[in-house]
């Protein structure tokens, strides 16, 4: 065995015998866009409807009552709207985040309607930390203080985004928790 590991390691350390070095540098190129093609075709196909829903068709049968699903303008709103970020550095480090609620669902933690309801608040707290914490980026990638027209909104709703715009303090989650989704019992949540 250790003979095998020897002659190995040779042939890996050594110069090429059979093929010159341009040839293993295209052939490292070509993998490499094989690779890259791949990865990326996979997390696009992981941020689709179809995907998100084979898990979640609860929470996706929630959604179709909300003004995200169907509205005036014709705009919708996906899973992945929301839920992943659009930059390619968060986009990773949210499916890394992901994959945990990925396992959840394969152990059998949150497979049924029954075990996800009774997961509900503390999957729904972290999100909304998350959101919290990155200044509800998924948000605003649709809605900016900056475009939105207070004229065309609810006197109570111009006041406080026009008060969110001036002080900073609150971000998108702070008073739309449950916007695209049931929320949790919120017993003993402040403001609930």
């Amino acid at each position: 065995m250790l003979k095998i590991i020897k002659r190995y390691w040779l042939t890996i350390s050594s110069p090429s015998k059979y093929y010159s070095l341009g040839f293993l540098s295209l052939g490292g190129f070509v993998m490499g866009i094989i690779f890259w093609g791949g990865f990326n075709t996979g997390m696009e196909l992981t941020n689709t409807e179809t995907f998100c829903t084979s898990c979640h068709e609860n929470i996706y049968e929630e959604l179709q009552s909300t003004i995200h699903f169907t509205n005036r303008s014709g705009v919708r709103a996906i899973c992945s709207s929301c839920h992943v970020p659009h930059e390619w550095t968060d986009k990773i480090a949210r499916k890394m985040q992901a994959s945990k609620e990925v396992w959840a669902w394969v152990t059998g933690t949150i497979n049924t309607p029954e075990k996800f309801e009774a997961r509900r608040r503390t999957l729904a707290e972290n999100e909304w930390h998350r959101l919290k914490a990155n200044d509800s980026l998924e948000c605003r990638n649709c809605h900016e203080f900056e475009y939105m027209d207070f004229t065309w909104q609810s006197e109570r709703a111009a006041q406080q985004h026009s008060t969110a715009l001036m002080s900073g303090e609150k971000t998108c989650i702070d008073c739309h928790k449950g916007i695209a989704h049931k929320l949790p019992d919120m017993t003993g949540v402040e403001g609930f």
